[in-house]
């Protein structure tokens, strides 16, 4: 990939994650470019799920992957040296094409299985693992490092709120990239490459303007899910011991 195109990050998070978060912390650089979970129009369209603010949001993306993901392997927006692509796993169904991967630099937010669960299934009891995205990841994650030859980067979603700037510092250098302590704060609000669905899901990221300390909520789970945390365990173990550190 020539560095003359720009530097394409692929962030793969699952949901209840960090991952707007995440996001801000890469828009506030100024030189970086970021998309807000190009993949989900083509989602929804292809599964007939029902999410808030459905129509709006297939009304804005391209609903065809192979568009979508031509134009993510494609020129930097605006002519910036950096594009952060904010993923949800489960967004990446089975059947779309790899080869658009190769030329973006892959890298995974995580968060333990049992506090996402725990977050989740207050309002979606019935969730399964391909919910939360937990195969699909570790699937991915097989694929960049082995298949794609890609150094392992995964950032733990309880390491990069103890500590944001060493967190933050190491994953700029595992992908190549500057750090800036530009990265620790924004303005509250929305920002421009918020996806429409931001009206829905945001509102705690619109008022926050830096990552929030750590905190330590119910993570006792309803009955009958421990075969999903035995999934999410199993899958979230290989990511967790390559976690930058």
């Amino acid at each position: 990939m020539s560095e003359a195109r720009g530097v394409r990050i692929a962030m793969w998070s699952g949901p209840r994650n960090l991952s707007t978060a995440l996001m801000r912390s890469f828009g506030a650089r100024g030189d970086c470019a970021c998309s807000d979970e190009p993949l989900y129009a083509h989602y929804l369209a292809a599964t007939g799920i029902d999410h808030p603010g459905r129509d709006a949001v297939i009304a804005s993306q391209p609903t065809d992957w192979r568009v979508a993901t031509e134009a993510l392997a494609g020129p930097v927006p605006d002519g910036k040296p950096l594009w952060y692509q904010k993923h949800m796993i489960h967004h990446l169904l089975p059947g779309m094409g790899r080869d658009w991967m190769a030329g973006l630099r892959h890298a995974f937010l995580i968060r333990s299985p049992r506090e996402v669960i725990a977050s989740y299934v207050r309002t979606r009891p019935d969730a399964t693992p391909e919910d939360f995205g937990f195969p699909q990841q570790e699937a991915l994650f097989r694929h960049v490092t082995e298949d794609l030859g890609q150094p392992a980067v995964v950032v733990d979603a309880a390491d990069l709120l103890a500590d944001p700037p060493r967190v933050l510092a190491a994953l700029c250098s595992a992908l190549g990239v500057a750090y800036t302590d530009r990265m620790l704060s924004w303005p509250p609000g929305p920002q421009p490459y918020d996806g429409v669905w931001g009206p829905h899901w945001y509102a705690g990221v619109w008022q926050s303007t830096g990552f929030a300390a750590p905190r330590t909520g119910d993570t006792t789970l309803p009955p009958g899910h421990d075969a999903l945390l035995a999934a999410g365990e199993r899958a979230y173990a290989p990511l967790w011991d390559h976690r930058l550190r």
